[in-house]
């Protein structure tokens, strides 16, 4: 059961990772086509900061929860590591809880926007194809990610050291070797 939920979630990870990621090159390439058609032909152009927009909203709650697994969301440890293990263990506890009811307000609120603006039928008004319930649809799918990567730390412990969140820290994973005395 543990492996298979495992796999799972690096399946979810690796779905985070590459979303995220491409919401962030999309983003790098958006931007700088709005202030070239600014700059240089004098016209600004009605797309790039609303789909900017997008994929930041995208990245932001996609990418906390690749963040989350990986250990590399902002955390402030200075008070924490200097308490004696067993409350450590149960300031611990209590981040997982207050993440859990955090992400668990989210879905609550995302879903809630989602359903509402679906209901309405709003479309944004730079892309009329495009329902204003899809932009709020990263914020309960994100929240999931990171409540069922919340529930895998929670019985499993910390995946941060696990292979496919090592890939592209430094050492590729690796444990550094020490180094030989010659």
């Amino acid at each position: 059961m543990k492996n298979a939920y495992l796999k799972v979630m690096d399946g979810v990870y690796w779905a985070c990772i590459w979303i995220a990621g491409l919401s962030l090159v999309t983003m790098t390439v958006v931007i700088p086509i709005q202030v070239v058609a600014r700059k240089f032909l004098h016209t600004g152009l009605s797309w790039p900061e609303p789909l900017a927009l997008m994929c930041m909203i995208i990245f932001t709650f996609v990418g906390a929860a690749a963040a989350y697994r990986a250990g590399a969301h902002i955390a402030v440890n200075m008070v924490t590591d200097r308490l004696p293990p067993r409350l450590q263990s149960i300031c611990a506890r209590a981040v997982d809880m207050l993440m859990t009811l955090l992400v668990v307000f989210v879905i609550w609120y995302g879903t809630d926007r989602v359903l509402f603006f679906m209901k309405t039928g709003q479309t944004l008004a730079d892309f009329t194809s495009i329902q204003v319930s899809w932009t709020y649809l990263p914020l309960p799918l994100g929240s999931a990610a990171t409540l069922l990567f919340i529930i895998e730390a929670v019985l499993f412990g910390s995946q941060a050291r696990r292979p496919i969140v090592m890939i592209g820290s430094h050492g590729g994973g690796v444990e550094p070797q020490p180094d030989a005395q010659h």
